[in-house]
């Protein structure tokens, strides 16, 4: 029994030493993403202008691209996961069209109610009226196009850069969950196992005597 639990306190140990040497790498690759990433943006500055890549650029209206999703495992770990929404552009126009449409039909019904035979001037303002509604709904897009039509290429670079430290970011989180429940479950094999030499220890004592 001594022998099965050393070895599955061994293959514990020899586990959360290769999940902390994982997360080292994670982290010397993300510092490295994060100092390119900025270096390239000062790049973009020193070619573009301070004013032209700033916070004034930023769209009045933003949407996120990428959602984070967190599920419990088996042994309590938390795991996130990053799904990215860039592809769902088309969905959300039409959803919004029908909504505006939705809203027409009740729009025209008012007007038929409060005034009768003004059939001719519905028809003229209604047009306007649908043009107004999709203009002002938000639009998903790049975030580059906020800086300009043709933008450097250090920009793009530091774009790519970014979105690869949220996907790091939370593998990184995933696996520091991972390293708590195996130093956790260490823990507790080695409380385990302390308890049991301590009630044999007493037992050899006497034997002695």
């Amino acid at each position: 029994m001594r022998v099965d639990q050393q070895l599955r306190l061994d293959e514990q140990l020899l586990l959360f030493m290769d999940q902390l040497e994982a997360l080292e790498e994670k982290r010397h690759t993300l510092n490295s993403l994060i100092e390119e990433g900025w270096f390239s943006i000062a790049k973009a500055r020193y070619s573009m202008g301070n004013k032209q890549v700033s916070a004034l650029q930023y769209a009045s209206e933003m949407e996120p691209l990428v959602y984070v999703e967190t599920s419990v495992l088996e042994g309590g770990t938390a795991e996130l996961k990053c799904e990215r929404k860039e592809n769902k552009t088309e969905e959300l126009k039409s959803d919004t069209i029908e909504d505006i449409g939705a809203k027409e039909t009740g729009l025209r019904r008012r007007i038929n109610t409060i005034q009768k035979g003004v059939k001719e001037e519905e028809q003229e303002t209604d047009p306007q009226v649908k043009t107004k509604a999709q203009s002002s709904t938000p639009e998903q897009r790049d975030p580059l196009k906020w800086f300009g039509i043709l933008v450097p290429q250090n920009l793009k670079q530091a774009q790519s850069a970014f979105k690869e430290v949220i996907t790091l970011s939370a593998e990184m989180a995933s696996l520091q969950s991972a390293i708590l429940a195996t130093r956790k479950e260490m823990q507790a094999q080695m409380k385990e196992t302390q308890q049991k030499t301590e009630k044999t220890q007493p037992e050899m004592k006497k034997e002695y005597l």
